[in-house]
């Protein structure tokens, strides 16, 4: 009686980059094809993977293919030949599944080149070992390569990824360099962030306004000042002369076998680096204390009804910081009850200049200022032209389009460097651990990574960011909605608000209100009011008004004679 002949099908899979005699695709099947005449074993199917990467099963067709025609039993196959292990599967839990998977349909694997075959007894042992072998030693290479870098953050060197904005770097002694023209944007942001009270959103307009740049990473990016941007120079421990190591760190995605992300650390190691500070300790430390302070709800500590209206709002003549509200509680010697005088103050005794500090010590009453405000206010909605704008702002549409077109050109440069990302994560992981220069190589690879998941997190930030515009937009389209029917009977409803409705509304209502460092001869104080939506208003008799950006949402009212 004649042996039934065996049959086998063929796997064989490259990568672009592995175009390379021993490995390429003919190269293979024509080995493969060899190695079956000489057993006298028939090759019925053929699957090839071109181009495709052995992390995982994902992205590879045919081989699910082929895994899917042996659970069929498609063709009665005895075997599965491939080249080498590695063209099998480079992960040794795909590798290992793979292989318990086929072998449960009662087919083995034989990889031709490393003469393993999975019939035998040894055969899943040898699989099993140099599938962990391989990824023990690229888990082994990249501490050795990590615990290098930790090395240079150590000796207070630069240790991979572009210069931060303010610096080049020196790539042959791994330090960094000031430069000039952007230390100068650097100084900048610590200062209308510590000195002037601004945030980060008031920042970037500030910068975008002035004509401020930064410096295009690729031809298509965008080159203006975003708040993530910002926020990430003041967190960041290298303008004090830092060097932190450790920031972010990456992490598996739970319930994934291949997905990772990158997570910030609070934990992280801060040494003094080799180059020169920008910015020096102090404005440092005030940055971190108001940092820290930022977003968090003040409670007031006493159970008083009043509420300090303009608090804030009513900037200092010579620092430019919030002035704030305070109370003085008199008592009555014949009544014995108490009286409270509630008045706006500068608190703040900032440097000014080299020799100067702030010493506007005016003590303002509230209801003065409060009265001269709101006097301002009723001016404006007894305006019959004043009622009309009003009337159609409220009926005005939003329009975003811009914001949204800007969104978009971000995401394409997203898809791009993720694209990136994705082709040089296959390039490590066909790096061959035999590759005499394996570790410098694998070391490169992971740098560039590193610069790819910053510039990743970068354009997040930017989207995160155009979102909260394009939201706000609505937002401040139904606040100022809010806002301008209140105004359309403001002399009806103002005056029926509790303190802290009226603090909510001025808030809204007004960006900043402006102080002479002195009282003017007719003993007014009030210089000008910042509104942060638009109005139209003439203005009574001595009174002018101007439109210093009609595009956006700020109008000022000046008053000469108010």
């Amino acid at each position: 009686m004649k042996k039934k002949k065996l049959k086998c099908y063929t796997y064989i899979r490259v990568s672009t980059s592995m175009q390379v005699e021993g490995y390429s695709l003919e190269a293979q099947r024509e080995r493969l094809n060899k190695f079956a005449d000489f057993q006298d074993i028939e090759v019925v199917r053929e699957y090839c993977d071109a181009g495709k990467s052995g992390k995982n099963i994902t992205g590879r067709p045919e081989f699910s293919q082929m895994l899917n025609d042996v659970a069929e039993d498609r063709d009665g196959v005895n075997f599965i030949l491939v080249f080498k292990l590695s063209r099998f599967g480079r992960n040794a839990a795909d590798v290992l599944n793979s292989l318990q998977y086929i072998q449960d349909f009662g087919v083995n694997l034989i990889c031709v080149e490393d003469g393993i075959d999975s019939s035998k007894d040894s055969g899943k042992l040898t699989i099993t070992v140099l599938s962990a072998v391989a990824e023990i030693e690229r888990e082994n290479i990249l501490v050795q390569t990590m615990e290098g870098r930790k090395q240079k953050a150590r000796e207070g060197k630069w240790n991979g990824g572009q210069a931060p904005f303010g610096y080049t770097l020196d790539s042959k002694n791994s330090t960094l360099i000031v430069n000039p023209e952007e230390a100068e944007i650097v100084r900048i942001i610590f200062s209308k962030y510590i000195n002037e009270g601004f945030g980060a959103e008031r920042i970037c307009d500030y910068l975008n306004q002035h004509g401020y740049t930064k410096k295009k990473l690729k031809k298509n990016e965008l080159n203006y000042f975003a708040r993530s941007f910002i926020m990430k120079i003041l967190d960041n421990p290298v303008y004090v002369g830092k060097i932190a190591y450790g920031r972010s760190v990456t992490e598996k995605v739970k319930g994934s076998r291949d997905e990772y992300k990158r997570i910030r650390n609070d934990d992280y190691m801060l040494v003094d680096g080799m180059h020169e500070a920008i910015i020096d300790q102090e404005t440092w430390e005030a940055t971190r204390l108001r940092r820290n302070d930022t977003g968090i709800k003040w409670e007031k500590t006493h159970s008083l009804d009043h509420e300090h209206i303009l608090s804030g709002l009513i900037k200092c003549p010579l620092c430019g910081t919030g002035l704030v509200g305070t109370l003085r509680r008199r008592k009555n010697k014949k009544s014995g009850e108490y009286k409270d005088d509630f008045y706006y103050k500068c608190l703040h005794r900032k440097k000014i200049d080299e020799t100067h500090f702030c010493n506007f010590r005016m003590v303002l009453s509230q209801d003065e200022i409060n009265g001269q405000v709101e006097e301002i206010i009723l001016d404006m909605v007894a305006d019959p032209d004043f009622k009309e704008y009003m009337v159609r702002k409220i009926d005005e549409k939003v329009d975003v389009s811009s914001l949204e077109t800007e969104r978009e050109q971000v995401r394409e440069q997203l898809r791009q460097v993720m694209g990136a990302k994705k082709k040089l994560s296959d390039m490590l992981d066909r790096l061959d651990v035999n590759d005499k220069h394996y570790d410098r190589k694998y070391q490169d690879m992971h740098d560039r990574m590193d610069i790819l998941y910053d510039r990743i997190s970068d354009l997040e930030d930017m989207i995160a960011d155009i979102e909260v515009k394009i939201s706000g937009a609505y937002g401040e389209k139904i606040t100022a909605n809010q806002l301008y029917k209140v105004l359309l009977n403001f002399d009806k409803m103002y005056f029926r608000m509790t303190d802290l409705e009226k603090k909510q509304f001025m808030r809204g209502f007004i960006e900043e209100i402006e102080l002479y460092p002195e009282r003017q001869d007719d003993g007014h104080i009030l210089k000008q009011l910042s509104l942060g939506f638009p109005v139209f208003y003439e203005g009574s008799e001595g009174d002018t008004i101007r439109l210093l950006k009609q595009n956006t949402v700020e109008t000022v009212v000046l008053m000469s004679k108010k």
